[in-house]
């Protein structure tokens, strides 16, 4: 049987309203280990927002992380998958989309994410990338 993206994908991702802050998207981050967050509109999934995203759309613009919220600097052209899709399909998706997070969606909410880290741990996991993945993040 072919693995599915739920074996694999972080489950239980952290969410945030699309009008959160920036700095507090950042420190949700910074205490939970984690590089990404997705941001939501009420019960909808409406974006995500990495802490590239962070530096390169609030900070380097010059924004107030304070004032800026995550709605104005997410990436909202998402692609998402079900946690019942292969990994074969995440990883075409993927490479065809220049994509290195990946939101996995269920009855329309967010139940993980799957990374480029993940699919080289899975795929290779003799792999500097599934190496560095692999460790802890370094504070």
């Amino acid at each position: 049987m072919a693995q599915t993206l739920k074996d694999l994908m972080t489950p239980n991702p952290l969410t945030v309203s699309r009008d959160t802050p920036v700095e507090q998207a950042a420190r949700h981050m910074r205490d939970d280990g984690i590089g990404d967050v997705i941001v939501t509109d009420g019960e909808t999934v409406c974006g995500i927002v990495t802490d590239r995203d962070i530096v390169v759309r609030a900070i380097a613009e010059g924004r107030d992380p304070a004032n800026t919220t995550v709605g104005e600097i997410c990436s909202s052209d998402l692609v998402t998958l079900s946690p019942d899709a292969g990994v074969e399909e995440a990883v075409t998706l993927m490479r065809e989309r220049a994509l290195r997070r990946l939101p996995i969606i269920e009855n329309g909410r967010p139940v993980g994410v799957v990374s480029i880290g993940d699919l080289a741990i899975e795929r290779d996991e003799q792999s500097a990338l599934a190496d560095i993945s692999a460790a802890p993040p370094n504070d």
